[in-house]
């Protein structure tokens, strides 16, 4: 008479190996993922208020504009250009950080600002998302010489005397293969009229969506769990 066997016992050494392969498996996948796919971002600052908040943490698609292929300093190709209006996330042209402002000039824009108001191409486009804190505020003038350095090799016309200020600069020309970004919170944002055009290369992707969100001035204090923006979470930053 045939007798049934139980199947043999796994080891502790088969167990293991085949827990390390899954966990090197899912470490796989999330590397190429948060490489090729998609990345999180947190906001901490107030320069895009009120349409992005302090302590925002958001999902960004890398997909959209083109992935960077690490150590090379080429990107995949990308499905589209960014586009006036659109919220970007992009390397710092001043330090290895990352930085999130809104898109308000392409290759080829004529830009000026005159008392606040922004001027695109002669005309002033909607933006129902700027907030002004300030509209009087001026700089200092060091930060006006800042200014005036990297502004005045883009002017157009007699660039004699000129004297940019936060408020009033321009008319400037954006060149081939860079971008002119601004916060919405126009009178407290540290942008591309101090420091300059970003390069199409430095773009890193856009939000899909806030995932997380609280009011506090700490991720690790407590108001990180009890003063949750529960209005603000899976929402689209626009």
């Amino acid at each position: 008479m045939a007798t049934e066997t139980s199947p043999p016992k796994r080891g502790l050494g088969r167990w293991l190996m085949d827990w390390a392969k899954s966990i090197g498996a899912a470490l796989v996948i999330w590397l190429v993922l948060s490489t090729f796919i998609f990345r999180a971002f947190r906001i901490t600052s107030g320069s895009m208020e009120n349409t992005l908040l302090v302590n925002d943490w958001l999902f960004v698609t890398k997909m959209l504009y083109g992935a960077e292929i690490p150590f090379t300093g080429r990107h995949l190709p990308a499905l589209r250009e960014p586009r006036h209006g659109e919220i970007i996330v992009f390397k710092s042209v001043e330090g290895d950080f990352d930085v999130v402002k809104r898109l308000v000039g392409v290759p080829g824009d004529t830009l000026a600002m005159r008392h606040g108001h922004l001027i695109r191409n002669g005309a002033m486009p909607v933006e129902p998302y700027v907030v002004h804190e300030d509209s009087t505020r001026a700089e200092q003038p060091a930060e006006r010489e800042r200014m005036r350095r990297w502004k005045v090799r883009h002017l157009v016309g007699d660039t004699t005397g000129y004297q940019p200020d936060v408020q009033d600069w321009g008319p400037l020309v954006v060149p081939p293969d860079a971008f002119f970004m601004m916060g919405d919170n126009r009178d407290n944002s540290l942008d591309s009229r101090y420091w300059g055009l970003v390069p199409r290369g430095n773009v890193l992707g856009k939000p899909m969506f806030i995932y997380y969100s609280f009011d506090g001035t700490s991720w690790r204090s407590l108001p990180a769990i009890t003063a949750i923006r529960w209005t603000h979470l899976f929402s689209r930053p626009r």
